[in-house]
């Protein structure tokens, strides 16, 4: 059989996805659960947080959370659509964003990455446009390990 250029590029693909762990175990990677789904309190629950609430609305929850000296931000959503127009208004101010089904948890990188070992879901940054914004990767998702969102 002979090797075409549209042979290699194919390999090449898949290659670089199994090395990166994508449609395997991701061994170079910590175990991430399934997604956690469920209201503001049973997500904040689950991640032994007590939430101080700061916004009660229907379309919206939002709470501060707190573990040890860290805090996070934890907001729940009504629809799918509220949730991706609320990221993509709060990711132009930068930060980390781990992204659940109608929730979302926005923290310090090693915050936000400690409570997916818990709560699962997928990784986001945004991208800062301000002065001593830390810049970004223009808000791309990361692998979750657990399939892809879409």
């Amino acid at each position: 059989m002979r090797v075409t250029r549209p042979m290699l590029a194919l390999s090449g693909a898949a290659l670089v996805l199994a090395l990166a762990g994508c449609g395997s175990d991701g061994d170079g990677e910590a175990a991430v659960p399934k997604t956690a789904t469920g209201s503001l309190e049973h997500l904040a629950a689950e991640a032994k947080c007590k939430p101080n609430m700061q916004t009660d609305a229907d379309t919206i929850r939002q709470a501060i959370c707190k573990n040890g000296d860290e805090k996070y931000v934890l907001a729940t959503f009504a629809t799918d659509r509220g949730q991706r127009e609320w990221l993509n208004g709060a990711k132009d101010y930068g930060g980390y964003y781990l992204v659940g089904r109608k929730w979302v948890a926005v923290g310090e990188e090693k915050t936000v990455t400690e409570l997916r070992t818990t709560l699962g879901g997928t990784m986001e940054e945004g991208s800062a446009h301000m002065n001593g914004g830390h810049g970004g990767t223009g808000g791309e998702a990361t692998h979750s390990g657990s399939g892809h969102s879409g």
